[in-house]
């Protein structure tokens, strides 16, 4: 496995290449702290969401589960879930957001729909809002781009 993970590692730009490294890497980290005793698991089915408030008004309608997302420094991993119909408030990026549909759908401010399976990476500067017709259920990571990205 270490060879396969340095090849990962060694691809930074293809955008799955880097979802696979982050994930692998994670393991690695929690195989790690396992051994010393420390393990988190959260069960994101039962686990109790937050009402979104991020750039404006606290949106009842969307929850976020912050799974290593620090509210101080902006950075790390959430999902969130948002009820048929909601709607974020537009909100400029000052950092890399990038995020994974797990179901429903996703409208973007330009008219994209998204759903299951489609990845979505925006760098610092870029803005946007998202809505749903249907629900949408999402895994996000919000992260400093790496500097070799223009």
């Amino acid at each position: 496995m270490p060879v396969f993970r340095d090849t990962l590692v060694a691809c930074p730009k293809d955008p799955l290449i880097r979802v696979y490294s982050t994930l692998l890497l994670t393991i690695s980290m929690v195989k790690n702290s396992n051994q010393k005793g420390h393990r988190r698991v959260i069960n994101t089915q039962n686990a109790k969401y937050e009402a979104y408030d991020f750039e404006g008004p606290i949106l009842k309608d969307i929850g976020q589960l912050d799974l290593t997302y620090d509210r101080e420094t902006g950075l790390g991993a959430y999902m969130i879930r948002m009820q048929a119909g909601s709607e974020t408030t537009r909100h400029v990026h000052t950092i890399r957001e990038e995020y994974l549909i797990i179901d429903g759908d996703l409208v973007e401010s330009d008219g994209l729909v998204l759903g299951p399976g489609d990845y979505v990476i925006y760098e610092p500067g870029t803005g946007h809002s998202s809505r749903t017709v249907n629900g949408c259920v999402l895994i996000g990571f919000d992260s400093k781009p790496p500097s070799n990205v223009s």
